[in-house]
């Protein structure tokens, strides 16, 4: 079965980076649309950043344009989320999730949408 697993999240202060990263197995990875979402306590769950199976293109929520960045290793099963210049407001569980069908279009990704879902990472940032 499809499995994903999300690592890299922890503790920083407000301006300081993290990496995380998401691997996933159960599925052809390289046909696969991916996306990383995040849910702030008492908040909806939110689509933080999205990419298409073959890299060419990527989406991101306003709030972390220029400060995120989306990509993956399809060599290795293995989605990212470099975060670059965090603010208290990104504190949230972060989870990677992909749809139930491959070659899904980006535009199409949303939390209701997505179908295999990590357990996720806690980001906590520090002012």
């Amino acid at each position: 079965q499809v499995q994903l697993v999300e690592s890299g999240g922890g503790l920083v202060q407000a301006g300081g980076s993290l990496r995380l990263s998401c691997a996933a197995s159960g599925l052809t990875f390289r046909d696969y649309a991916m996306g990383w979402f995040r849910q702030a306590p008492g908040k909806e769950r939110e689509s933080v950043a999205t990419i298409r199976w073959d890299s060419i293109s990527t989406d991101y929520v306003d709030s972390v344009k220029g400060r995120f960045t989306i990509f993956r290793a399809n060599n290795n099963n293995t989605l990212y989320l470099q975060m670059n210049s965090l603010k208290p407001e990104d504190t949230a569980v972060y989870y990677c999730a992909a749809p139930k069908r491959p070659f899904v279009s980006i535009a199409a990704m949303r939390p209701g949408t997505m179908d295999y879902w990590g357990k996720g990472t806690l980001v906590t940032v520090s002012s």
